[in-house]
C-alpha cells in the first residue's frame, strides 16, 4: 500500500526552502528513484526548476548501463539530466568506499548552480546506520549527530529532505508507482561497513526494539544541536587564539581550552587555511608534547601532508618543505632565480649586475655586520632574536660577494650589501614558496 505522506512531506519541505533550483542525486537506485518521480510530479517543484544529476563513479562493469538507465528514466518524466563522470583516487588510503563518496560530492558541488538544492534520498534508515558507524569509529557529537538536513556545497546546498522517513515509505511509494530501479550488487558486499550494518546488525536490533531507528535519529538531534553550540564557542576560541599569520596558534591559550573545545578548535584552525585534519590520536599526542616538552625544543607532529611545530609562544601549521641542500650555491647576475627549496630570488627593478653575486644556503658559522650595526654578528643568533623558526632559517638564501655575506633573504642587509644596491637603484626581494611563507 503507497504512504501518500512522500509527496505531501516534499511539498511541505520544500516550502520552507529559499527560492532556487532542485537537482536530485540520481543513482538509479529504488530511494533516489522515488524521490526523483515524486518530486518531478510536484507542480511546486517544476515551477522552480528540475534537473537530476547522476555520477558514472567508473567502478563495476555496467556502470555504463546504468547511466543510460538514468537517461531513459529522465526523458520518460521529462527532467534534464547531467551525467558526470569521474575517477576515483584510489591513492587516499581510505578505503575505495570512502574516497568514492569523496569523488562524488566533489561532483555534486562542481555541478552545482549558485543557490540550486542538490537533494539526496537519504532516510531515516540511512541516518541510523550512519550514526552507528560513527560511535564505530570513536567520532565525537558533530559525527555522532549524523546527517544533516541542509548544509552548504559548492555553490548550492546539500538537501536531505528524507532523513525522518523509513526506508519502507520510499519503497511502497515506488512500488505503487510502478517506479523502475537499478540494484547494484555492491550493496550485497558483507566487507562493506554500511552493508554489515544494514544487513547483519540492524535487523537483529529491531528483534529486540522494533523502532531502533527513532531514538537513533532523537539522539542524533539532540547531539546537531550540542556539535552547533561547540562549533560557535571553537570559532570564539579561535579568534581569540590564532595568530596575526593564520598559520599560528598560541598553543598555551590553546591547551588552557576545556577538554570539549581544543579538538574542535585545533579542527576548524587547519580547515580554514586549507590543512589536513588530525586523528584522535595525533591531538593526544600533540597535547602530550607541548606539556611535557621543554620550552627549548621544537616538537612536531606530522600527518597526511600537514605538520604542526611549536617555537616560543605559538604552534605552526605548514606542509613540509624540502630540505636546503647545504652545498649548493649559484652564480647571481640579479636575474630572477627560482630556488630549489621553492620560491624565488629577484632585484626590484629588475636589473644586471656586471659582475655576479653567489647564492648559497647557511652551512654553519656565517657572520655578517647588519646595516647601522657597530659589530660582526653570527647569523644563527640573529635569526634566532628575529624569531625566526628553527625550521625555516635554512631555507632562507644568502647572498655573497667575495666571500663577503652581505644579503640574508630579504631579512638582513650589511652596509656593503646597502651601498651595493643604492647604486643600482634596487632591492633584493625573496618571495618563498607557498607553504614556506606559512612556516
Amino acid at each position: 500500500m503507497a504512504s501518500p505522506a512522500l509527496p505531501n512531506i516534499l511539498d511541505r519541505a520544500v516550502a520552507t526552502l529559499a527560492s532556487g533550483p532542485i537537482a536530485v542525486a540520481f543513482s538509479g537506485g529504488m530511494d533516489s528513484s522515488a524521490l526523483l518521480h515524486a518530486l518531478a510530479a510536484s507542480a511546486q517543484v517544476r515551477s522552480r526548476g528540475l534537473r537530476a544529476i547522476h555520477v558514472d563513479h567508473g567502478l563495476h562493469a555496467d556502470s555504463a548501463q546504468w547511466a543510460d538507465h538514468c537517461t531513459r528514466t529522465c526523458l520518460a518524466l521529462s527532467v534534464a539530466i547531467d551525467i558526470r563522470k569521474i575517477e576515483i583516487d584510489r591513492a587516499r588510503g581510505t578505503g575505495i568506499e570512502d574516497a568514492a563518496r569523496a569523488a562524488r560530492m566533489a561532483a555534486f558541488a562542481q555541478a552545482l548552480q549558485p543557490g540550486e538544492f542538490l537533494a539526496l534520498a537519504q532516510h531515516r534508515d540511512d541516518q541510523a546506520e550512519t550514526i552507528l558507524l560513527k560511535l564505530l569509529r570513536g567520532a565525537g557529537p558533530q559525527g555522532l549527530g549524523g546527517m544533516r538536513a541542509l548544509r552548504p556545497l559548492g555553490g548550492g546546498w546539500l538537501w536531505r529532505p528524507l532523513l525522518d522517513l523509513p526506508r519502507r515509505t520510499l519503497r511502497d511509494y515506488a512500488q505503487s508507482h510502478d517506479v523502475r530501479w537499478i540494484d547494484d550488487p555492491s550493496n550485497d558486499e558483507m566487507h562493506i561497513e554500511r552493508n554489515f550494518l544494514r544487513r547483519e546488525i540492524l535487523p537483529r536490533m529491531r528483534e529486540r526494539w522494533a523502532e531502533v531507528e527513532k531514538p537513533l535519529a532523537h539522539s542524533a538531534r539532540w547531539l546537531q544541536a550540542t556539535a552547533d553550540f561547540v562549533d560557535a564557542e571553537a570559532q570564539k576560541a579561535l579568534a581569540r587564539w590564532q595568530g596575526i599569520d593564520p598559520s599560528t596558534l598560541a598553543w598555551a591559550g590553546w591547551l588552557a581550552l576545556p577538554d570539549a573545545l581544543r579538538d574542535p578548535v585545533l579542527r576548524l584552525w587547519l580547515r580554514g587555511i586549507g590543512l589536513d585534519e588530525p586523528t584522535h590520536l595525533h591531538v593526544a599526542e600533540l597535547e602530550r608534547q607541548l606539556r611535557q616538552s621543554r620550552a627549548d625544543r621544537s616538537p612536531c607532529i606530522a600527518f597526511a601532508t600537514t605538520e604542526l611545530r611549536r617555537y616560543r609562544d605559538l604552534l605552526y601549521a605548514k606542509r613540509p618543505a624540502p630540505s636546503a641542500p647545504s652545498q649548493w650555491h649559484v652564480r647571481w647576475y640579479g636575474e630572477l632565480l627560482h630556488l630549489p627549496t621553492g620560491g624565488c630570488l629577484s632585484l626590484q627593478p629588475a636589473r644586471l649586475l656586471d659582475t655576479p653575486l653567489h647564492v648559497s644556503y647557511r652551512r654553519g658559522g656565517e657572520r655578517i655586520k647588519p646595516t647601522g650595526g657597530k659589530h660582526t654578528r653570527d647569523l644563527r643568533l640573529l635569526l634566532q632574536e628575529a624569531g625566526v623558526p628553527p625550521w625555516r632559517r635554512d631555507s632562507i638564501p644568502l647572498i655573497h660577494r667575495e666571500g663577503e655575506l652581505l644579503a640574508v633573504g630579504d631579512l638582513v642587509l650589511s652596509d656593503a650589501g646597502r651601498d651595493l644596491l643604492d647604486a643600482m637603484g634596487s632591492r633584493i626581494v625573496w618571495s618563498p614558496s607557498a607553504d614556506d611563507k606559512a612556516n
